[in-house]
């Protein structure tokens, strides 16, 4: 299989003026019904005139992940991921062999990890941040700096929340969390993975710093 694209270029492919005939109903939405906090947020977007809240769009669109924390980033990304998940739906099948630390689809990193029911055990795939595919990655790799040694990849666990580990790195000093399917087939890996935000806070607290915030910035 090719080489992923660079993130910038599959973004090039999103339509903003789509995101901008969904971005009132969705500001709408937030300031009846989101936290406080957002709700001012999206009441200040509300008022920027139309060319500022496509600058907004855009720039969201054309940054990399590490700018995720600027102002306004909710809503670009609410509003952009279903359009990259549109985008990037390929066959399952062509994403066989590949087992890269980026998506395979748009070059994005990793936001949470699933282990899938497979004989008596489960196999690992990792799920993009932005356009949510799914690939299989190795058990024992860590998928951020390609650490290997079992010793230094420790999971943690908290109780109540059985299907869901930090699954951390001691070299690298990064983390994301996995869903584990074959302890509960119920669990839903994106909403799960927003849910358990102690997990988050935990981690954080212990100097490990997440591969890829979630919507929520955790």
């Amino acid at each position: 299989m090719p080489a992923p694209a660079p993130e910038g270029t599959f973004r090039e492919g999103l339509d903003a003026e789509i995101a901008m005939q969904e971005l009132p109903e969705l500001l709408a939405l937030v300031r009846t019904n989101g936290p406080s906090k957002l709700a001012q947020e999206a009441a200040g977007l509300s008022k920027l005139p139309p060319d500022e809240r496509r600058q907004v769009l855009n720039a969201y669109r054309q940054a990399d992940d590490a700018d995720d924390a600027r102002p306004h980033a909710f809503f670009a990304r609410v509003l952009f991921q279903p359009l990259a998940e549109h985008l990037a739906a390929i066959p399952a099948a062509s994403l066989e062999g590949f087992s890269g630390m980026v998506c395979p689809v748009c070059g994005g990193k990793p936001l949470v990890a699933v282990l899938r029911p497979e004989g008596d055990g489960g196999k690992r795939f990792l799920v993009c941040w932005f356009c949510t595919t799914e690939w299989e990655f190795r058990r024992i790799l860590c998928p951020f700096c390609g650490e290997e040694d079992h010793a230094k990849l420790p999971r943690y666990a908290a109780e109540g929340i059985a299907a869901v580990r930090v699954e951390a790195c001691e070299t690298c000093h990064s983390y994301l969390k996995s869903i584990d399917l074959t302890v509960d087939g119920h669990a839903v890996p994106l909403v799960d993975e927003v849910a358990t935000a102690s997990l988050d806070l935990w981690a954080m607290e212990n100097g490990f710093q997440k591969i890829r915030r979630n919507v929520m910035g955790f």
